[in-house]
Order: C-alpha cells, then sequence, then structure tokens
C-alpha cells in the first residue's frame, strides 16, 4: 500500500524534516536515510516503523538543513586531496594521458570535503522524535485513507457479482424446458419422434439435468461474498485472507460457468469475472 507523510521543526537555527514513503510490497522493507548525526537511533527507528508499519517497501528519510549564523562551512582534507591527486597524476603520466581535471577528479574523491556534524542532545532528539511520530501519523493517516477508497471500491464490486448471481437465479428455471427441448429436437432430427424411448428419454434428460445443476455452486459463491464482507470489516490486516476468499470465489464462479448452458447465464457470469479481476488487483494494495 502506497503512503505519505511529512513532518519539520525549526529549532531556530536548524529546521528538522522527517519524510516517510512506500510503495506496496509483500513484506515490511524498511529503508532509512539518516544524518551522521543521527546513526546511532536508526535501530530505534526502525524498531518503532515495524511496530506501526505492517507492510511494504518504506523509505524514511531525515533531512537536518542549517539555518541562522551557526551555519558551518564545509572543511577540505589536505593531505588526502594532495595524496589522491598526485595518484591520478603519476596514473595519468604512466598511461600516456593528459588530463587537464585532475584537480577536480580529486576534490570529488571521498572524504576530501567533510561537513562538521555535531552530535545531537537529548533534548533535541526529543524534538526529532517527536517530528517523527508526527510524520508516522500522517503517513498512517495517507495509507487509513487510501484504504477506505479501496474498501468502498470492492464493497461496489461485490455488491455487482451478488446483483449478477441473483439474476442467474432468475434466469435459471428457463433453462430446463430450453434444455428439454433441444435434444428432443436433436432425437427427433436424428431417428425420428416414433423411434424415441420416451421413457429412457426421460431418464437420460434427468442424469443430464443434474450434472449441469448449479444450486450448490449458488450457494458457495453466496456464502463466499458474504465471508470476504465480513472479513472486510474486521480491524485486523486482512489483506492475505482476502485474497484467499477472492480464489474461492473465482472457483465458484468458473464453475457456475462451465455448467450454466445457456447464454444468458454465461454473459452474467463474464461479468461476475470481470468484477474479480478487478477486485484482485485492488487487493494487492491491501494489508
Amino acid at each position: 500500500m502506497t503512503g505519505y507523510g511529512i513532518a519539520t521543526f525549526d529549532a531556530g537555527n536548524v529546521k528538522y524534516t522527517v519524510e516517510l514513503k512506500s510503495l506496496n510490497s509483500k513484506f515490511l522493507e524498511l529503508s532509512l536515510r539518516l544524518p551522521k548525526m543521527f546513526s546511532e537511533k536508526e535501530f530505534q527507528l526502525r524498531n518503532e516503523c515495524s511496530k506501526q508499519i505492517e507492510r511494504g517497501k518504506v523509505n524514511l528519510s531525515i533531512n537536518v538543513e542549517q539555518t541562522g549564523a551557526n551555519v558551518k562551512a564545509a572543511g577540505i582534507d589536505r593531505d588526502l586531496l594532495m595524496h589522491y591527486y598526485n595518484q591520478l597524476k603519476s596514473v595519468s603520466e604512466e598511461a600516456g594521458e593528459q588530463s587537464a581535471n585532475l584537480f577536480q577528479l580529486a576534490l570529488g574523491l571521498p572524504e576530501v570535503v567533510k561537513y562538521d556534524e555535531d552530535t545531537v542532545n537529548d533534548d533535541e532528539w526529543k524534538q526529532v522524535e517527536k517530528t517523527f511520530q508526527q510524520a508516522l501519523a500522517a503517513f498512517q493517516k495517507f495509507r487509513s485513507d487510501e484504504g477506505n477508497v479501496l474498501e468502498n471500491d470492492i464493497k461496489q464490486r461485490i455488491a455487482i457479482i451478488l446483483n449478477n448471481l441473483a439474476a442467474v437465479e432468475i434466469a435459471e428455471p428457463k433453462r430446463i424446458p430450453v434444455i428439454r427441448e433441444r435434444l428432443n429436437q436433436f432425437l427427433t432430427e436424428a431417428v425420428g419422434s416414433e423411434n424415441v424411448d420416451k421413457n429412457r428419454f426421460e431418464q437420460e434428460l434427468i442424469y443430464y439435468i443434474d450434472k449441469l445443476d448449479i444450486t450448490e455452486e449458488k450457494i458457495r459463491l453466496k456464502s463466499h461474498c458474504d465471508y470476504f464482507l465480513e472479513t472486510l470489516k474486521a480491524a485486523d490486516a486482512n489483506g492475505k485472507k482476502l485474497g484467499f476468499i477472492s480464489q474461492e470465489i473465482g472457483r465458484e464462479i468458473n464453475t457456475l460457468g462451465s455448467k450454466a448452458n445457456d447464454a444468458d447465464i454465461q454473459k452474467l457470469v463474464v461479468g461476475m469475472k470481470e468484477e474479480l479481476e478487478k477486485i484482485k488487483e485492488q487487493l494487492l494494495n491491501v494489508l
């Protein structure tokens, strides 16, 4: 499930910004981008995220922006810069290559330019932690709002499946007379009406119609849909469970379609399948 939350705290000479983003994932994947001063707090932040975020590819970043007169300039490690420069120059001469930007290359190598980062004291960390909790709350609200939209959409699609099932109930009684007439006409054309054993025909018809009976499929489909809606109301995270129930719904719809032997019912079944596929797509976003 996607999510986004951001919060800021301005301490006068420094501004802290905490940002949380997430994309869909079957598991919780945490990625933290923290300033060096907060490196020792990484475990605490991970632990808190794990408690409150169940699933998703989550990125947490804390940005520190120095403001006012206390902004500290970057420093240059002169010895390391000259070491890099001499190495680059030696390799360039050995390879017979002329390069005019060796100094720039050396300046961009690791640890040459350093930024002084102060350690954070307890009072500052409490404010940053409070800002983190605010961002996390905004993140969870974003997800909750998205979840409500998904819930309403899924409920509407289950309602369409149930409406189609009710339409199948209406269309089903018309099926048997049509099947009977079709088989009777086929036999008449094949062997002649005088050669048809009526008793045998009735026995075979009963057996054939029993094979096409969809009563159990209708009952199970209705039961699965009701169970799906009941599970959807639960407070716990049930995304995987809903996925399993949707698979059972799909099985009953497929069996219904294969046994229907009626064009009108087949159309209704196709509509059910279409809605179920959309439900499955949405369930990938549900926790």
